[in-house]
């Protein structure tokens, strides 16, 4: 069973700014924070910022051919700053170049080794490339350093990553740490009642997914997974009344065709 794919996003979903809202792809940390408000700020710094806060606002909207010319400019105002390195590393991951991006990410690390969000996207970029005993390395990187704030991201990552990896019980500590720290996340809550459904312990697998379904981020990937469960628990009304959720929201999905097939145990 795939983590959920509609949530978790490769770099633009998440704000540039270290904020997460509603992911597509597994998500990663793009940071274009600014490291240097003060009035002293070099001015070379200064301009190298400016360049990265707009190109974070062109990555986001997916122009990362514009967003990486932008980057360029920020480097050669300051060849030194290290969130132009990170999300120069976001965008040839983007563009599928996953040697540059490696590069771009250690660069931001050495220039800031105690950056989380550089630690998180080299930690996520060895998760998409299989490297499991890596990711987790630099994913612990993330989590070690001081005052960072994304923790929640880190663990939930951590955690589709392990489940990934086929080790269930290391997946499910890291998600559990995640909703600790975050409950409201539509991507922990699927992505541990999923990992629950897999083990069988379907009431458990039950408690995150009903909390998700009758929240407003339900979609189409959750009443399915819902259904599902409930199915399991032999809760046969609540399934059909889920089931009948997806058929009149989300008709054309490929969940209300496996709902309209019965595929209950694919």
């Amino acid at each position: 069973m795939k983590p959920i794919l509609t949530w978790l996003l490769l770099g633009a979903a998440v704000s540039l700014f270290g904020c997460a809202s509603r992911p597509s792809e597994p998500e990663v940390a793009a940071s274009g924070k600014e490291w240097v408000t003060e009035s002293d700020e070099p001015e070379a710094q200064r301009r190298a910022r400016l360049r990265i806060e707009l190109a974070s606002g062109y990555f986001e909207k997916g122009q990362v051919t514009v967003a990486l010319d932008e980057v360029k400019q920020a480097l050669v105002a300051d060849p030194n700053y290290a969130p132009a390195h990170n999300l120069r590393g976001l965008i040839y991951l983007r563009l599928k170049e996953p040697k540059l991006a490696e590069a771009s990410f250690l660069q931001a690390i050495k220039l800031a080794p105690r950056d989380g969000d550089s630690w998180h996207n080299l930690g996520w970029m060895h998760c998409e490339a299989g490297q499991y005993a890596d990711a987790v390395a630099a994913f612990g990187k993330a989590l070690q350093t001081p005052q960072y704030a994304a923790a929640s991201r880190t663990w939930m990552s951590q955690g589709i990553c392990q489940a990934r990896a086929g080790q269930p019980l290391e997946a499910e500590r890291s998600l559990l740490r995640a909703f600790e720290l975050d409950a409201a996340n539509p991507i922990v809550s699927y992505n541990l009642a999923s990992l629950l459904l897999q083990r069988r312990e379907y009431q458990r697998a039950q408690f995150h997914i009903r909390r998700l379904n009758n929240s407003e981020l339900a979609n189409a990937e959750s009443l399915w997974l819902g259904a599902r469960v409930e199915r399991k628990l032999n809760q046969l009304e609540t399934a059909r009344q889920l089931g009948e959720q997806l058929r009149s929201r989300y008709p054309e999905s490929q969940e209300a065709a496996n709902y309209e097939r019965g595929a209950f145990d694919d």
